[in-house]
């Protein structure tokens, strides 16, 4: 004796069901009876506001890349908008293509063409590889001057002279010494937004990528090797850091605030640094460098002089140190 089965779907906002009724038979195959009219239509609105829904979250505030609050940032997103626009060249005819291909061959149309012998077409040909070329050809230029403009070690013209800030990539932390103020801050970035930012980066452990979305630019931080990043805010705001290299079991949570602050803010900030209990000297830098996860943001309102050349050039000596020649095979020749 045959099963029945009733499936129901919610619809749209007026509590109407979809009701697809099926007969199981032997074997378990299920045939459809019947369909309420419009049922489809319902469905897809329904789908259409659960979707919407779940992206209602999804705003510019989410997306620090398209919100951008930097020339640098602006700058890096217009380049790929221009290079997704430039590809769209080739997605858009070829989606079009598609289903007007299908719609003008299908079987039901008995006026459509029909050409068993056909091979070639010069024109086609063109379209094929012209098309692609000059695409290839219009990124290539894209990408070289803009390569050159964006350079990470340019600094940034401005009227007033940029804030050095040297960082340390640690497990699983990030430490920002201010050399001009004295300080130093672990998982905090903090400079005035109406003066560029110029950082000297290196790594006390594995490679780290140190990338701030909103303010644009992403560079590596390497052991025993120095890279510079330039960057700026158009005005004061905040934003999250983090390290979008994998480095360890602490890397989800390698996150640092970032604040562009006023002129005077600033300077507040700076003096309640330099009121902190905390120095880093050699044993506070130690128990820094271990690894740890979620560490807190924390203030040392001195460290000791050097230390970022000390932690860079750790690692250089020990590249440099002469490698011992192999010992004698015990086995002769």
């Amino acid at each position: 004796m045959a099963d029945t089965i009733v499936l129901k779907a919610a619809c749209a906002s007026d509590g109407e069901s979809l009701h697809l009724q099926g007969v199981a038979g032997r074997g378990g195959a299920t045939r459809i009876l019947g369909r309420r009219r419009g049922g489809r239509r319902r469905l897809a609105d329904a789908l259409g506001l659960c979707a919407a829904l779940a992206l209602s979250g999804c705003g510019r505030d989410q997306l620090p890349v398209i919100a951008a609050r930097g020339p640098i940032a602006l700058a890096e997103r217009n380049l790929l908008f221009t290079a997704a626009a430039v590809m769209l060249i080739v997605v858009i005819p070829v989606f079009v293509m598609a289903f007007w291909f299908t719609w003008r061959y299908r079987a039901s149309h008995p006026k459509a063409p029909y050409k068993p012998h056909w091979s070639y077409d010069w024109r086609i040909d063109m379209i094929v590889w012209l098309v692609p070329a000059a695409i290839v050809i219009a990124l290539g230029y894209l990408v070289w001057t803009k390569t050159h403009r964006l350079d990470p070690y340019r600094p940034l013209v401005a009227s007033r002279l940029p804030l050095r800030v040297d960082v340390v990539a640690e497990d699983w932390k990030w430490l920002f010494i201010y050399p001009g103020q004295k300080i130093a801050v672990a998982n905090e970035l903090v400079f005035p937004a109406d003066r560029p930012l110029s950082l000297r980066l290196t790594s006390d452990t594995v490679m780290n990528s140190f990338y701030i979305p909103g303010l644009g630019g992403q560079i590596y931080a390497m052991a025993g090797m120095q890279t510079r990043l330039h960057l700026r805010a158009d005005g004061p705001g905040s934003f999250v850091g983090r390290n979008t290299q994998y480095s360890g079991i602490g890397f989800p949570d390698q996150y640092f605030a970032v604040h562009a602050v006023s002129a005077a803010s600033f300077r507040a900030w700076v003096a309640r640094v330099k009121h902190a209990p905390k120095t880093l000297d050699a044993a506070a830098y130690a128990a820094l460098a271990k690894p740890s996860t979620r560490f807190p943001v924390t203030y040392y309102s001195a460290y000791e002089p050097g230390l970022f050349d000390r932690i860079l050039h750790k690692y250089t000596a020990r590249m440099r140190a002469p490698v011992p020649p192999p010992a004698p095979h015990p086995g002769g020749n």
